[in-house]
């Protein structure tokens, strides 16, 4: 818990590449992942952000490294941590 009582999440984005044409297959697969709030597809550098929530930025990294990038199709991921102020 914060300082105010609340209940504190991390949360982090994955930036993804993919193979040309398997977009909507990874989509399927990240939408099924607990972890996941929000997924968009992108037009330029990258193919698809990823929003994910969970109790600590360990967890966000397990899943990233177990489940995200183990799926077909996935060729490069940048993952950015969220901050508090």
């Amino acid at each position: 818990m914060g300082e105010d009582g609340l209940v504190v999440m991390a949360v982090g984005y994955v930036l993804l590449n993919v193979v040309p044409g398997v977009e909507h297959d990874v989509y399927l697969q990240l939408k099924d992942l607990d972890v996941v709030a929000d997924i968009t597809v992108l037009f330029g550098d990258y193919d698809l952000i990823v929003k994910l929530v969970a109790d600590d930025l360990s967890s966000i990294a397990a899943t990233v490294v177990e489940s995200i990038r183990q799926i077909p199709g996935i060729l490069d991921s940048k993952t950015l941590a969220g901050a508090e102020f």
